[in-house]
């Protein structure tokens, strides 16, 4: 397949290109400055803006499938991914890609009760505005016609954790999960092959 990866600089978005080409998929890296990121691999690296329809119709031309990891953390999380996610929905179906997984977040997710994890007890509510912004950038996922998978740890990152090539679907979020983002990234890509979640957001855990 030719995969498009938004936000392929960070953590998440670097796993995934390289589990990308692990299967041998062809990759563009979209990043925003190119020359800071030479380092992705064999992969065709492109400057492009996920909040700009255009830049995303550019970036995804002749593309099977995206994957979104694109964060800025110097933009209110609120504007940000409800910007991405309506550029994304529209640049990507100008350019015809009719595949879309986005890299989500735990807390805007059910957890034990039904009720969204950042909204339980004792969940740690220091990044709120990020969680609302995540929580945001969803519901305009929603309301596009593309084909959507929002897929997000069922707790958190495991940055320093050994891999095990394995993950579980996970019924509900919880705080105390951890996955490595290689791990992570497997499960990104198996929603890129073989599609299980359509316009559904779904939570991971380590296996």
């Amino acid at each position: 397949m030719n995969i498009v990866v938004f936000g392929a600089g960070g953590r998440a978005g670097r796993r995934a290109v390289a589990e990308a080409r692990r299967r041998g998929h062809q990759v563009t890296a979209v990043v925003r400055d190119p020359a800071g990121h030479s380092d992705l691999g064999d992969v065709r690296v492109v400057a492009g803006d996920v909040t700009d329809p255009a830049s995303i119709e550019r970036a995804a031309a002749g593309h099977d499938a995206a994957i979104s990891a694109a964060a800025d953390l110097s933009v209110a999380p609120h504007h940000f991914f409800t910007a991405s996610a309506r550029a994304l929905s529209t640049g990507l179906a100008k350019a015809g890609v009719p595949r879309l997984v986005v890299v989500g977040l735990a807390s805007v997710l059910p957890g034990a009760s039904g009720a969204p994890l950042m909204d339980e007890p004792g969940y740690p509510n220091e990044y709120r505005d990020f969680s609302l912004g995540h929580a945001a950038g969803l519901d305009e996922l929603r309301t596009c016609d593309l084909d959507w998978a929002y897929v997000a740890p069922a707790g958190d990152f495991d940055h320093g954790g050994t891999p095990t090539g394995r993950y579980l679907l996970a019924d509900h979020g919880d705080m105390t999960s951890r996955i490595t983002y290689a791990d992570f990234a497997i499960a990104l890509l198996d929603e890129v092959e073989a599609p299980r979640h359509h316009r559904a957001a779904v939570s991971i855990r380590e296996a």
